[in-house]
């Protein structure tokens, strides 16, 4: 298999393998919205409702990356942005004893902002190739 092969085959599994995990993170939303609340930046109001509407457009999401669906990839690209401040709240306050088990991780919380960046890409290998036309 080519280089050029195991990106194809890599860029058609991304979109699936991160819808996945969009429906998994959306139903933790809601079965344990505390953590999603620990890294929260203090300056939003209204957490848990922050927390359950970032669990629905995970699930929306994750479904669509799933069933392949043309919005799924740019509105789960956007998702990831949307929700990067958190992470970077996280990383913030990792180590103070305030977030849950792992979370208060310094590797792991400095390591999770990084990631936004390939599942961005994961998301946009969703979206429609464009054709080449021969001769």
């Amino acid at each position: 298999m080519t280089m050029g092969q195991r990106l194809e085959k890599l860029r058609k599994v991304a979109p699936l393998a991160l819808g996945g995990l969009f429906v998994g993170s959306g139903v933790l939303h809601f079965v344990s919205p505390k953590p999603f609340e620990a890294i929260m930046p203090r300056q939003l109001p209204a957490h848990r409702e922050f927390v359950y509407g970032s669990g629905v457009a995970e699930l929306a999401c994750g479904l669509g990356l799933l069933t392949r669906q043309k919005w799924a990839g740019p509105a789960s690209a956007a998702l990831l942005l949307a929700v990067w401040p958190a992470n970077v709240q996280m990383a913030l306050d990792s180590g103070s004893g305030r977030l849950p088990a792992a979370a208060d991780n310094k590797l792991v919380a400095w390591g999770r902002v990084p990631l936004q960046i390939p599942l961005i890409w994961a998301a946009l290998q969703s979206r429609p190739r464009a054709r080449t036309t021969k001769g």
